[in-house]
């Protein structure tokens, strides 16, 4: 609990304003802590304030801690860390927390619709003189024939429970009792607020913690089965090999049985480097071509050599000498 002392500004290091508001916290004392069992639910009563008259009933609850002007409960986690007589006051709150301030706002007495809910009036023309602020039609007439129940209307405004969700924490002062939200406040100064911390912020930190517990769970699970899993592996990695070796064994005495025929072709490798051995003959023609180079050009195809005997024969091809018959043919001409 907390009293609201006023609003200001404060200027950070970069020299941009924050206005804040100045609230006074604590000191609050515990005064009953409600357990499950006993009351049926788990809760902190805290005392805040000094009051003048005490009456009796009040003087025996109080049990000579203090005499308080408010008394109200909140709702704890952890039950077992309360107990009566102990103080909570700035120190619970940290700068940059999120808090969720309640407070009774500032009365307004009797209000119209314009104030109340926002109305813009009736039109300020056409013969409109007194219908500025007004209403307006409330309903229809025949069906429902009757006003709706929630329909907004002039009345009480203000002087009611309101809540600001999700302000930042901007400075704590324990040794002060005080703390600097940033933004307003409901309530006027001098006016009894109710802080709490965020419920979206304590919803999201107690998923925070669950999910680093279930982590370190899961880290704690996943170490122990990884070093029992390389042992369990090593036997399962030595099984293969110790089946492998009586399947390896027949196996290594048919490539024995094998490799000799393996070795054959090696055998045939050098017939086959025979015939390169019998290319060098083919060569030594290529040794014969100074003699006539044109050959040589010819005698990339190795059947030349043949085709080059018919040349040898050309004799044959010379026997114009047997045109002699045809010079007889000619002497018979003449005769």
């Amino acid at each position: 609990m907390g009293r609201k002392l006023g609003t200001l500004q404060v200027f950070e290091r970069d020299g941009t304003v924050v206005p804040v508001t100045v609230i006074e916290t604590g000191p609050c004392t515990v005064l009953q802590v409600k357990t499950k069992d006993r009351d049926g639910y788990e809760a902190v009563q805290l005392g805040f304030g000094v009051r003048r008259r005490v009456n009796e009933p009040m003087k025996g609850h109080f049990k000579g801690l203090g005499s308080f002007r408010y008394l109200r409960e909140f709702r704890v986690d952890e039950i077992g860390e309360w107990q009566v007589g102990q103080r909570v006051g700035a120190e619970v709150f940290e700068p940059g927390d999120l808090v969720d301030v309640s407070g009774i706002s500032k009365g307004r007495g009797f209000a119209g619709v314009v104030k109340r809910h926002g109305f813009r009036g009736g039109p300020k023309t056409h013969g409109q003189s007194d219908r500025h602020r007004a209403p307006g039609s409330i309903g229809a007439s025949a069906s429902p024939s009757r006003v709706l129940k929630g329909l907004k209307m002039a009345g009480h405004m203000g002087a009611v429970k309101v809540t600001v969700r999700n302000l930042e924490v901007v400075d704590s002062n324990p040794a002060r009792g005080v703390i600097m939200v940033k933004g307003s406040v409901p309530g006027a100064k001098d006016g009894l607020l109710r802080i709490r911390v965020a419920r979206k912020q304590a919803v999201k930190w107690r998923v925070v913690e669950r999910k680093a517990e279930e982590t370190e769970a899961e880290e704690k699970m996943v170490e122990e089965p990884p070093t029992e899993e390389p042992p369990a592996e090593e036997p399962r990695a030595e099984e293969p090999s110790a089946e492998e070796p009586p399947a390896e064994e027949p196996s290594a005495e048919e490539p024995s049985a094998e490799e000799p025929p393996a070795e054959e072709p090696p055998a045939e490798e050098p017939s086959a480097e025979e015939p390169p051995v019998e290319e060098p003959p083919a060569e030594e023609p290529r040794a014969e071509e100074p003699s006539a180079e044109e050959p040589s050009a010819e005698e990339p195809p190795t059947e030349e050599p043949p085709a080059e005997e018919p040349p040898v024969e050309e004799p044959p091809a010379e026997e114009p000498p047997a045109e002699e018959p045809s010079a007889e043919d000619t002497e018979g001409e003449k005769s």
